[in-house]
């Protein structure tokens, strides 16, 4: 059964710096690409930065330069890490870790976590 359990987050006035990370566990992680998303209130859900089960990275326009994201697998479990730097009031919102592939008959298999509050309040 896969598990994601995230933590960080938290309050940072404008300007600062937060990590969010997240545990994944019970299955081999090696095809699965991983993401973290965020919504804020009254607003749709919407992808922020993932990175590939080959490594490769992409990032929103909006966080471009100001966030980076890393994993490190380990044997069914993996490591998902996003250090946010230049936060901005804007980037307040729930932060939710993602896990997915997509199988030979393109059908997609995904988890979530629960989620973890970034706040970018003076």
């Amino acid at each position: 059964q896969v598990q994601l359990v995230e933590s960080g987050g938290g309050l940072v006035q404008p300007g600062g710096s937060l990590s969010v990370s997240c545990v994944a566990s019970g299955t081999d992680f090696s095809p699965y690409d991983m993401s973290w998303y965020r919504q804020a209130p009254e607003k749709q859900r919407e992808l922020v930065a993932g990175v590939s089960s080959g490594g490769r990275t992409n990032f929103a326009d909006s966080v471009k330069g100001r966030f980076t994201i890393s994993r490190d697998d380990a044997k069914n479990r993996v490591l998902l890490q996003m250090n946010m730097d230049r936060l901005k009031p804007e980037d307040t919102a729930l932060y939710y870790c993602n896990v997915g592939r997509t199988d030979w008959l393109g059908r997609r298999h995904e988890a979530w976590g629960q989620g973890t509050q970034v706040t970018v309040s003076s």
